[in-house]
């Protein structure tokens, strides 16, 4: 898909919020099998043989129920780690143009929808820099490297599971629209899928609806010759609600994660009756200060 490539420009910082803490459920543990007491015998009791002897009640052996252990939900992002995050990259903006906070997050999600894994060493220096993608010498950016492969890690397994995540977007002023707030969370997004363009390469008729959902919040001119793309922006209706405009980004991230990164089909049921298992629902659900509530399906909302 070419012919969509909008503007990466970063726009220039708007205002800070409160951040969203992701949350999962806690590891299910097991207890042990209880110990078995034994009884001794009397004293001064007679001894007796092989072919008198009582034999004692037999013990199960069959193994102790198996309790699978979810996966350990992912640490929630208090506001100090945020704050030491955005600490961190001020520090490299003295030597170079770094991403935001939001747009680090849009970033991070257009690198992991790529329908092909990208390496670490290829996206890293565009974190640093989002001109030009060279990474300032003389900077220690471990402990900033440590903060984002956790934001990283904890985004490709919620896109990976087709799971709510919250979008570090920020609220602004009370004269923003949505789509002012959520811009800088988009254009992160469209930084990763012009700097890496495999997703934007993928067919066009399925990218079309969902990248409409992300890209109405830009300037039509950021939009070079993208004329399905611009035709299907202007049959929706601009969010009236920052919660509204926050769920679309999700629900348009887990789109697109359908097309890029498809999940395998689901086994056909045995004959013993229908498998319980099977892939879980792309919707995402209900979470984080702005997730406007459940997921409303993945049609766009037409022009009333």
């Amino acid at each position: 898909m070419s012919a969509s490539k909008p503007s990466s420009k970063k726009p220039a910082p708007r205002g800070t919020g409160t951040a969203a803490k992701p949350s999962g459920p806690r590891s299910a543990s097991a207890s042990g099998p209880g110990a078995r007491s034994s009884a001794s015998r009397p004293a001064g009791a007679p001894s007796t043989g092989p072919s008198s002897r009582r034999q004692a009640a037999p013990t199960s052996s069959a193994p102790a129920a198996y309790v699978p252990r979810t996966p350990a939900p992912p640490e929630p992002w208090s506001d100090e780690d945020l704050e030491r995050l955005q600490s961190l990259l001020d520090e490299v903006a003295q030597r170079s143009e770094p991403l935001d906070v939001s747009m680090l997050d849009g970033f991070l999600v257009g690198v992991i929808l790529q329908p092909r894994p990208v390496a670490l060493s290829a996206w890293w220096p565009w974190v640093l820099d989002s001109e030009e993608g060279q990474a300032p010498a003389g900077v220690d950016a471990q402990a900033l490297l440590q903060l984002v492969q956790r934001r990283f890690t904890e985004l490709r397994q919620a896109i990976a599971d087709r799971q709510w995540f919250d979008p570090w977007v920020f609220e602004l002023d009370e004269e923003a629209s949505p789509s002012d707030t959520v811009l800088p969370w988009v254009a992160g997004f469209a930084l990763a899928t012009d700097v890496f363009p495999g997703l934007m390469g993928l067919d066009e008729s399925q990218l079309t609806e969902p990248l409409a959902q992300l890209y109405m919040h830009l300037d039509p001119d950021d939009l070079e010759d993208a004329d399905a793309l611009l035709e299907e922006i202007e049959s929706l209706e601009p969010p009236e609600e920052l919660d509204e405009a926050v769920e679309s980004l999700v629900r348009a991230s887990l789109l697109l994660a359908d097309v890029s990164l498809p999940q395998a089909a689901p086994r056909p049921a045995g004959r013993g009756g229908p498998r319980s298992g099977g892939p879980r629902s792309g919707g995402p659900r209900s979470g984080g200060p702005h997730s406007g509530g459940p997921g409303r399906g993945p049609s766009p909302r037409g022009r009333r």
